[in-house]
């Protein structure tokens, strides 16, 4: 991971926005899930929030960045947006970024996973990583309890 994550001036103001993801990932921690929480925001208004649901709703495919764009619904374009979530896409949830085509993503952190934030840049897509210490101990947290599940979400044994 680069050191040259700045801020985007083009998205809105990270408080409001990333706090809705924040606030997921907390919930679905608090539900003894995966804590990934993600917000879809576009031109300032909020448009979706979800959760990684995996162990919830028993499926391999509701990540945080997924049930966002589900509960956000049929979308004509993502021109405009910006995906905020708590932790670093997954190549499933980055290729959705970059198939979806939404230009902008907010990242909480990147230290427990690392992602494939080098694979959304490549694709265009301008990625900020805030860093936030919240999301590190949080997802530090699930993953020493929870060792087996975390592994089974990241597709190792």
């Amino acid at each position: 991971m680069s050191s040259r994550h700045t801020r985007d001036k083009k998205a809105p103001p990270a408080s409001k926005a990333f706090e809705a993801a924040y606030r997921q990932a907390r919930r679905g921690f608090s539900e003894k899930g995966i804590p990934i929480g993600a917000a879809l925001v576009e031109r300032g208004r909020l448009v979706a929030q979800g959760r990684n649901r995996r162990v919830q709703d028993g499926n391999a495919i509701a990540h945080g960045e997924m049930d966002c764009l589900f509960r956000a619904g049929r979308r004509k374009s993502y021109r405009g947006t910006t995906l905020y979530t708590t932790l670093s896409p997954c190549m499933m949830c980055a290729g959705t970024i970059v198939q979806f085509g939404i230009p902008r993503v907010v990242i909480g952190e990147a230290t427990t996973f690392r992602g494939n934030i080098g694979f959304l840049r490549r694709r265009g897509v301008k990625v900020t990583v805030l860093n936030d210490p919240r999301c590190v101990e949080l997802m530090t947290r699930f993953q020493k309890e929870f060792p087996k599940v975390w592994n089974e979400d990241i597709g190792e044994e």
